[in-house]
């Protein structure tokens, strides 16, 4: 065993989910983000993601949620970590401190509770929501680079955000 090379951990896996193109760039208008984000379910076995229905989200675990906020890809928990709440149904808005903007949130529409997208910590309770790493990626030899050849279009990859330790 290699004391220096880094184990490899459950989960840690890249998986695509799409090209940039099919996520429309969201803004704070206060409407839901059900409509312009997309969930996959992500098993921790490493299986490929299946799409799951933004409507219909049945068992929210291992989905997670990706959208554009602003020009930047997010990827978070679909389910909120206190009352396990489609986070699709809730809106995102701006950490703001005297007009200046500090970072982004998202609103659990069944309590109220906030959570910033890039820590993933709530506004109240000790509570943390599981925030992924977001990759864009050149088209390669994919299905995904198949289905729209000649395209700049970057590919969306996700994959759940490694501990330190």
């Amino acid at each position: 065993m290699n004391p220096f090379r880094q184990r490899s951990q459950l989960g840690a896996a890249w998986h695509p989910v799409g090209l940039a193109s099919a996520f429309p760039d969201l803004d704070h208008d206060g409407s839901r983000i059900a409509p312009r984000c997309k969930a996959f379910r992500i098993p921790k076995e490493s299986k490929a993601p299946v799409e799951a229905d933004i409507d219909l989200p049945g068992d929210l675990k291992d989905q997670v949620m990706v959208f554009k906020y602003k020009g930047k890809f997010h990827a978070i928990d679909h389910q909120c970590p206190h009352s396990s709440f489609p986070l699709s149904q809730g809106s995102l808005f701006d950490i703001e401190d005297f007009g200046i903007s500090l970072s982004a949130g998202i609103t659990c529409p069944k309590h109220g509770w906030s959570f910033d997208i890039f820590s993933g910590q709530a506004d109240r309770g000790n509570y943390k929501l599981k925030v992924w790493e977001v990759q864009l990626r050149d088209p390669a030899t994919s299905k995904l680079a198949n289905d729209a050849p000649n395209s700049t279009d970057k590919e969306v990859w996700v994959r759940r955000k490694q501990r330190i330790g």
